[in-house]
Order: C-alpha cells, then structure tokens, then sequence
C-alpha cells in the first residue's frame, strides 16, 4: 500500500451501530421521536449510509432498545440460581425502571413494537427460565412478565410526570382525594413520590405473584 492510500483511509470508522444509536437516542431525547434522515443529518453523513449498519426505522428501534437494556444491572440475572425469584424480580424491576426513567421519550417507541433485539430476548429467556424453575407453569409465566413490565413502563413515565398530578377544581368535590393529598408532604419532591408508588406496587405484584405459585 503506497503512502498516499494509507493517508487516504480514515484512521476511525465514521459510521458504525453505536454512533447510529447514540445518534438516535440523543434526538429521541430531545424531540421525543425520530427518522433515519434526521439521524444520517446528525452523523453528517448520507442516509443510504445507515442501511449498511441498520434496516432501517425497525433496525435503529432494537438499537435504541439494546442502548436502553444494556444500560440496566445484570447482575442479579447472572445470579439467578443463588437468589430468590422474587428479589431478582424486584432487582430487575427496579434496574429497568431506571434505564427508562432516564430516556422517558423512548417508551412509546419501545412499548409500541416487537421485541427482536437478541440482548433483550436473552434478559427475558432468563427472567422465564427462573420464573418455570420457581413453579410457575408456562402458562401464567410471560402473563406475569407481561404485567411486571407494564407496571415499570408506568412507573417509568410517572418519574417524568409533573410534580403535582392531582388538582381539585372548585366545581369538584373530592374530600377523599383532597385528604390523601394533605397527607403527602408538600415539600416532598417528585422522584420520592414516585419511588413510594413504584415500590408499594411492585410489592404488591410480588405478593399477588407469590399467593398464585402453585403448591409443588
């Protein structure tokens, strides 16, 4: 290779899956969507480029959702053996809220499509594996990840919801209401709010969970 060539090749590749995603992710965040033009225009580089790396919207989807998951602690599933299932559960629960709560704009995108990224369906292969092992027969396991995971996408969303959600107009009458909101401390902020909602659910799914594991 002379001289000249070696100069020519660019020392860095420009464009490669984790720029795409950081790319995506960046304008998801701040316009709570995106298109694969305007990602291409944020790289600086051609749109037809990208479809070297991804297929397209879908393809750039699973990297936003493997971006999102790979951000989550996968210890506790690595230790799935040594560890009740219902306190990986909450591990889990508590790590994937997290990773959402910190890109709240990404969950309709990923609540809205199929799952097909192979980092993800390993998660959840060994969030069932455990949930069989533990009894659950295979008919009621991904009802109950289902249900977990629904609850997190909420609980995620309210991290990112105004501080005061209730606001009772002089035209309604709420003394109930009004009394559970007198109960909360005003100077309370809003992450300690939703982190008391988040964990009283999340302890009631795994009891609710728990009281249905049939008798071995």
């Amino acid at each position: 290779m002379t001289e000249a060539a070696e100069m020519a090749r660019p020392r860095v590749a420009l464009l490669d899956r984790e720029r795409i995603a950081n790319a995506a992710l960046a304008i998801v965040d701040e316009t709570g969507d995106f298109t694969v033009p305007a990602i291409a225009r944020a790289l600086n580089v051609q749109t037809s480029s990208l479809y070297h790396h991804v297929d397209g919207r879908a393809g750039v989807i699973e990297l936003l959702r493997e971006k999102v998951v790979d951000a989550m602690d996968y210890d506790q599933l690595h230790r799935i053996d040594q560890r009740p299932w219902q306190e990986v559960l909450a591990c889990f629960a508590r790590s994937y809220r997290e990773a959402f709560a910190a890109h709240p704009h990404i969950v309709p995108i990923l609540a809205t499509t199929t799952v097909r990224a192979p980092l993800v369906i390993s998660a959840y292969e060994r969030v069932i594996a455990m949930l069989h092992e533990a009894g659950f027969p295979e008919r009621d396991s991904l009802a109950m990840v289902t249900a977990l995971e629904n609850f997190i996408i909420g609980s995620a969303l309210d991290l990112a919801a105004p501080p005061v959600m209730w606001e009772i107009p002089e035209a309604a009458e709420a003394p109930e209401l009004a009394k559970a909101l007198e109960a909360v401390p005003r100077d309370a902020e809003r992450a300690e709010r939703a982190d008391r909602a988040f964990e009283a659910g999340l302890a009631a799914l795994l009891a609710g969970f728990t009281e249905s594991l049939p008798s071995r």
